[in-house]
């Protein structure tokens, strides 16, 4: 949880490392830490997730929660018209500090780039996009799952 705060994980969730998230497992779409029935997004599931949304561009607006509750003005483009209702969890970055908390929410896909990198989609308080973007497997991000067919 963010400072180690059990308010921050039951508001914001927590934040895993990739290895953690994915319970020890290279294989993309498996179930890691999501609960029966549910599992980790493939980077091609997040990319037709902001697709049907209109694009990178916009979709990360129509994925955030509106308004100032939870994230830190000006939250530009947050309608969350698509009912995602993200959240802005911060993450540990690779020196171990917790950063950005209130500013941007970043989500752990399943789908690695190499034995170091993996794809994730980034969200932020000051822009409407949902960035496609990669890191290292060990700094601490989001989850997000998705329900079994």
């Amino acid at each position: 949880c963010y400072d180690d705060d059990e308010n921050n994980c039951n508001t914001y969730g927590g934040l895993y490392q990739w290895t953690e998230a994915m319970q020890y497992s290279t294989i993309e779409g498996v179930k890691g830490i999501c609960p029966t029935g549910w599992y980790l997004p493939t980077d091609a599931e997040w990319t037709t997730l902001t697709t049907y949304l209109g694009g990178e561009s916009v979709a990360g607006g129509k994925m955030k929660e509106a308004g100032t509750s939870h994230w830190s003005p000006p939250n530009t483009g947050a309608t969350n018209s698509s009912g995602f209702i993200a959240l802005p969890g911060g993450y540990r970055n690779v020196s171990g500090s917790l950063v950005y908390y209130r500013e941007y929410a970043h989500f752990w896909s399943s789908s690695q780039i190499d034995s170091t990198n993996v794809w994730l989609r980034g969200l932020s308080c000051g822009w409407e996009n949902a960035s496609r973007t990669d890191n290292v497997k060990t700094i601490g991000l989001s989850v997000r799952c998705l329900k079994d067919n």
